[in-house]
């Protein structure tokens, strides 16, 4: 499990506009797949192999940026169902080390360090400021994205076809979207003329969303 991973697997996410009653499918369809991904990097990576040893218990680390409340335990709990459904059980064959910086976002790499110390199989983050931090941390230990903008500018992977070295997993590409978002948005108001964006300040929101 700690050998380099190769994994050719990064998936990209776009948005669309939904109700608010389509939420919760689409927690549930965001889980699935970071589930699935997870369950792949366990695979590539030897878990499987090893998981036939009698009484083996890999360990996943979650690193966070921000709380341990709110959306993260929709998130979470929608996260470890789909893995109970891939046979993978929190506190039968897998554990989970919970890291959350509190919007603390210095504290990424200490956290990561201390995933890394405590040698997790695998660390899953939600942005691209926890991966970076990871990424720093280690460049063995398999590292799965489960949000964030673009990998590629961030320095996380050499591209999207070939990922290479330990990191994978899903991109909302919210850069590139931007263009067409603004074609939408012309198409159902076309006499548009101007448009204005309102947004956190520039760090913080790179810190959450990136």
């Amino acid at each position: 499990m700690k050998k380099l991973f190769r994994i050719r697997f990064f998936g990209s996410q776009s948005d669309n506009l939904k109700s608010k009653i389509q939420k919760r499918p689409r927690r549930r369809k965001w889980a699935g797949l970071l589930s699935i991904i997870v369950a792949l990097t366990f695979a590539f990576g030897g878990a499987v192999a090893e998981a036939q040893q009698p009484g083996k218990i890999f360990r996943i680390g979650y690193l966070d940026g921000g709380t341990a409340s709110g959306i993260a335990t929709v998130l979470l709990d929608a996260f470890r169902h789909e893995l109970s459904k891939l046979r993978w059980i929190e506190g039968k064959n897998i554990t989970i080390e919970y890291r959350f910086a509190e919007q603390k976002f210095d504290r990424l790499p200490e956290l990561a360090a201390e995933l890394v110390r405590q040698k997790v199989d695998l660390i899953v983050v939600n942005s691209v400021a926890s991966a970076s931090a990871a990424k720093s941390a280690t460049t063995t230990i398999p590292i799965v994205m489960a949000a964030g903008s673009d990998p590629v500018a961030a320095g996380l992977i050499a591209s999207l076809a070939r990922p290479g070295g330990n990191v994978t997993g899903l991109s909302g590409l919210a850069s590139e979207l931007n263009t067409k978002r603004l074609e939408v948005l012309k198409d159902a108001v076309p006499k548009l003329v101007r448009v204005g964006l309102l947004r956190q300040p520039e760090a913080v929101w790179d810190s959450i969303f990136n």
